[in-house]
């Protein structure tokens, strides 16, 4: 069973058990995402992903975070074709760049989380690929990168949990049913995630609408609003992945 959506044996890195741990990476494979339709994203990435995808909220109260909708069918990312490969060149979101390696939550360690990885990710071994640590037991540069990445990784997502905690306390977020109806077949709903509504936040005067102006929170809301419009692309892109291929001439 996959954990964290994408993982299927996160392991805390050892120094010691992993000294001879290397990495053999599989540039442009993202096979291991396949099977999700939608995927966390940090508020940096706004800009960024909303020109390909829908950015929704998923979650409950004060736990909510946005998301990138890949797919519109539970277990279909339209993102990925049957070789495994990203289409079309498109924005990967870093949740899932940061693969084979993640943070888990640890409260006993010094800054509260530990680096895992995957145990899983076939491009482990310990001959072939780059070394995750030196001679010496220090970080590698391939692993000083990760690290890197995951530490900034989570600062925005740190930035993204004040963003929508404050949707959360201004009461800007609303269920959203989107109703999905593929050329061929019946009409199907796609339930259990969220948009600001648009009512109510023409409605914010004073204090809360400044703080939401200066702190760059109401950027971000209109990129997020602006985004919805790629459902269509995805319902396009869903109806064309249905069709059979056309016979080649």
């Amino acid at each position: 069973m996959k954990q964290l959506l994408i993982y299927d044996r996160p392991v805390p890195l050892d120094r010691r058990q992993h000294r001879n741990l290397r990495l053999q990476a599989t540039p442009g494979d993202f096979g291991f995402a396949a099977g999700i339709n939608s995927v966390p994203l940090a508020a940096a990435e706004f800009a960024r992903a909303a020109c390909e995808y829908p950015i929704v909220f998923a979650g409950s109260g004060e736990d909510v975070l946005p998301a990138a909708l890949l797919g519109l069918r539970g277990g279909e990312n339209l993102s990925v074709d049957a070789d495994g490969r990203w289409l079309e060149d498109g924005y990967v979101p870093a949740f899932l760049r940061r693969y084979p390696f993640v943070l888990a939550e640890k409260p006993e360690a010094a800054d509260g989380f530990t680096v895992c990885l995957d145990a899983g990710y076939p491009g482990l071994g310990e001959e072939r690929g780059d070394p995750l640590f030196t001679a010496d037991g220090g970080d590698s540069p391939l692993l000083g990168n990760a690290l890197r990445f995951l530490g900034e990784y989570q600062g925005h997502l740190q930035r993204t949990r004040a963003f929508t905690r404050r949707l959360h306390q201004l009461d800007l977020l609303q269920p959203r049913r989107i109703r999905v109806q593929p050329a061929a077949g019946e009409a199907f709903n796609l339930d259990g995630l969220s948009v600001v509504d648009e009512t109510r936040l023409r409605a914010l005067k004073g204090k809360p609408l400044l703080e939401l102006l200066r702190s760059g929170d109401l950027g971000w809301i209109h990129v997020h609003l602006m985004s919805l419009v790629n459902i269509e692309r995805l319902s396009r892109r869903m109806d064309a992945r249905a069709q059979p291929r056309a016979a080649s001439h």
